[in-house]
């Protein structure tokens, strides 16, 4: 079981089942603005995307009211209280020269995107 910078298993489906559980509580579409994870090993990123997104479309297919999808989070960015070691981000970003560099993850997210264009 892959887990988290955290701990926490790293559970593929548990975007789509939040999903399918905010509109019938709270009666409002959904925007995913926030799906990641924390992670210094990105091929855990990399498979999770394309994992939790298809989960994410069955949840679609089944007529829930999805919005859109922001993945959390571009760049790896500071945690103010967190591990200095959680990294989020598609990009790497060095924090001495701010340089970004783009992970495989990116690309994952990439092909993704080219193929659902409309």
């Amino acid at each position: 079981m892959p887990t988290n910078i955290s701990g926490a298993e790293i559970y593929p489906a548990s975007l789509a089942n939040a999903v399918r559980y905010v509109p019938g509580t709270a009666k409002v579409p959904v925007l995913v603005t926030d799906h990641g994870v924390g992670t210094t090993n990105d091929r855990l990123r990399a498979a999770l995307i394309p994992a939790a997104i298809g989960h994410l479309k069955a949840a679609v297919d089944d007529g829930v009211p999805v919005l859109g999808y922001i993945h959390w989070s571009l760049l790896d960015n500071y945690e103010w209280g967190g591990n200095d070691d959680a990294r989020f981000g598609l990009f790497a970003v060095d924090r001495q020269s701010f340089r970004r560099t783009a992970k495989p993850s990116a690309a994952v997210i990439a092909q993704i995107v080219a193929r659902n264009r409309s």
